[in-house]
């Protein structure tokens, strides 16, 4: 039985219409705010005029300058530098229409409701949903479809003109999508920020938040088109392809996040922006010292504890998450060094009894209590950074940053079984400390993950601001009772144990 759904009428859905008729259903009603923004944007001159300039114009400017690097770089017998510019100018050129993205998704809600247009347009039966899809892809349209026009008369000059290039249609298809991706992740962004403002300049001042990851982000992709070894692949960049899913995921994240807190209501009635930064930490830290959730107080340091157990136990998912995440960094590592090019080929006969005479002479050497902090500062700044990170990238940060090392140490491993060493030593070296490490860095990569993540779908019954404050506080909680203690413990036994340890493996024959 098919069902005719009619936009705006709810009331033609039935309550056991499959997810295709309520997909239709939506999509349906937010594509009528959608003609109605895209029309009203193409009617502003001050829309229109940059959109014809960076389609048409800026191609040409990027084709001229692509074609006189080549010739100067070509002329000191560096050729391959200017053939891999080429691309970079491709992705720039369909990036700076992309920045006029933000222009009309900041304006999106906070826009509107300066010129006092939003009450009329909250007014209609449309449901958060709809509203939000549809200012969100109004805002995307225009600068993408300026995005890719441009991008297209760029190519065309390249591969018809003077540079007559000829790329891989796998880069080339890594480009387009990348423009896409992009455009999603600064418009979802932003659209968030116009929603949770109360003036324009406020917005503005936001979207820095959006605008400096992505000039970073774009200057990663540029490292990555230059440096990359696969570079000529038929198959594309492998780098390019995990930067385009890492971006999907964040797109989806920020739709859930903007759908979850955007309220029409708290729209209309928020009239200016206010942070009570006294109240905030003073929740914090009664998040702290509690039990449960509600925020008891413990009487003592060992129902303390048990809130501390109780706030690994909330992690959940996360922990599973984190660890699964660990394993692929270590599996990945080892296949890497597995591949000819990365190896290593370390030398076939080396004495294990020669190196550990060599380690001997400084582990002889009293280990004084300034390494054991630089141990733990080595580890706690790394996790510092994955924690604060995570707060700004949905806990993304957390499961990229802390798993790196484990990556490197897969590498490792597989070096030494290539070179035929026995690999009791590494054991040796790597769980003396790493039975203590490995769990409270994984513990501290799955907390960090969860305070990123909380905001995308916080706690039933509570808002975004008390879910994160929540978990706010049971991450302090797990890192005062659980990761800090650990991490001295673990550093102890890397500064003073594991030396001997591994030595003592050396000298019995370990080569």
């Amino acid at each position: 039985m098919t069902i005719s759904v009619n936009p705006l009428d709810t009331l033609n859905l039935p309550p056991d219409a499959g997810w295709h008729a309520r997909l239709h259903h939506t999509m349906g009603n937010a594509l009528i705010i959608t003609r109605r923004e895209v029309r009203d944007s193409f009617r502003d001159w001050r829309i229109i005029a940059p959109i014809v300039i960076l389609t048409f114009l800026f191609p040409f400017l990027a084709q001229f300058v692509a074609g006189r690097f080549a010739e100067f770089v070509a002329g000191y017998g560096a050729e391959v530098v200017g053939e891999r510019t080429i691309p970079f100018l491709l992705m720039i050129v369909g990036f700076f229409p992309i920045s006029i993205s933000l222009v009309i998704a900041l304006e999106t809600f906070v826009g509107e409701k300066e010129r006092r247009s939003l009450e009329p347009l909250l007014s209609t039966p449309l449901s958060n949903t709809e509203l939000y899809i549809g200012k969100t892809l109004a805002a995307m349209i225009p600068p993408l479809l300026s995005s890719l026009g441009g991008m297209a008369v760029y190519l065309i000059s390249l591969v018809a003109g003077e540079v007559a290039w000829r790329p891989q249609p796998a880069l080339v298809v890594q480009i387009v999508m990348l423009t896409i991706v992009q455009a999603l992740v600064m418009v979802t962004g932003a659209v968030v920020v116009s929603s949770q403002t109360t003036s324009t300049r406020a917005a503005n001042l936001l979207a820095s938040f959006i605008v400096i990851p992505m000039t970073l982000l774009i200057q990663v992709e540029s490292i990555v088109m230059f440096l990359a070894p696969d570079t000529d692949s038929p198959r594309g960049i492998t780098a390019l392809w995990a930067i385009i899913v890492g971006m999907v995921v964040a797109v989806i994240l920020l739709l859930r996040l903007g759908n979850s807190i955007f309220n029409r209501e708290e729209l209309l009635g928020r009239t200016i922006d206010q942070l009570n930064l006294r109240s905030v930490l003073r929740n914090i830290w009664r998040m702290t010292r509690a039990v449960d959730n509600r925020g008891t107080p413990a009487r003592n340091l060992r129902e303390w504890y048990g809130g501390v157990f109780g706030a690994v136990k909330a992690l959940g998912p996360a922990i599973w998450i984190t660890a699964g995440v660990f394993v692929v960094a270590f599996v990945a590592g080892w296949a890497i060094g597995q591949a000819p090019e990365w190896q290593l080929n370390l030398p076939k006969d080396a004495s294990m009894n020669q190196a550990a005479t060599m380690l001997g002479r400084y582990t002889s050497i009293p280990t004084s209590t300034g390494t054991l902090l630089f141990i733990v500062w080595q580890n706690g700044r790394i996790l510092l950074a994955a924690l604060v990170l995570a707060i700004f990238t949905f806990g993304i940060a957390a499961v990229i940053l802390t798993p790196t090392v484990y990556a490197v140490i897969g590498y490792l491993f597989s070096q030494v079984y290539i070179a035929g060493y026995n690999p009791t030593f590494l054991y040796a070296g790597l769980l003396t400390h790493g039975v203590i490490e490995i769990p409270v860095i994984v513990l501290a990569a799955a907390a960090s993950f969860r305070l990123g993540a909380i905001i995308t779908r916080p706690p039933k019954g509570m808002t975004v601001g008390q879910g994160w404050t929540l978990a706010v506080g049971q991450t302090v909680r797990i890192a005062l009772g659980i990761v800090i203690p650990g991490l001295l413990l673990a550093a102890f036994i890397e500064a003073f144990i594991t030396p001997r340890v591994v030595v003592a493996v050396l000298s019995g024959g370990g080569g």
